[in-house]
């Protein structure tokens, strides 16, 4: 069965970090594109930032870029969302998401195997 795991959300600070990390269980996280996503309350899932399967290129949204860091460990079949100078505007659930056969997306429908979900507040 597949499945995926998130862990690592909590409370933070404002300015401060949080490391989130995504563990998969019944496939290899190598071979998948693997996404975050975030929501907030009233309003819709939106990507963040994704690693393609492979060669591992990555991308992130405008509003991430240069604060977030994604990263595999394969050993450990695990993806980590390094999140830095948290804002506000970052508290949301966060979900890891695997898709395979896709790259360069961060389309919801694309993603074929979801983890619950991990929360962040970020408050002072």
């Amino acid at each position: 069965q597949l499945q995926l795991v998130e862990s690592g959300g909590g409370l933070v600070q404002p300015g401060g970090s949080l490391r989130l990390s995504c563990a998969a269980s019944g496939f290899s996280l190598d071979y998948y594109t693997v996404a975050w996503f975030r929501q907030a309350p009233g309003k819709e899932r939106e990507g963040v930032v994704y690693i393609n399967s492979g060669d591992g290129t990555t991308y992130y949204v405008d509003s991430v870029k240069g604060r977030f860091t994604i990263s595999r460990d394969s050993a450990k079949n695990t993806i980590y969302l390094q999140k830095n100078s948290l804002k506000s505007s970052d508290a949301a659930v966060y979900y890891c998401a695997a898709g395979c056969a896709i790259r360069n997306t961060l389309i919801l429908a694309q993603y074929d195997c979801w983890g619950q979900g991990t929360q962040v507040t970020v408050s002072s």
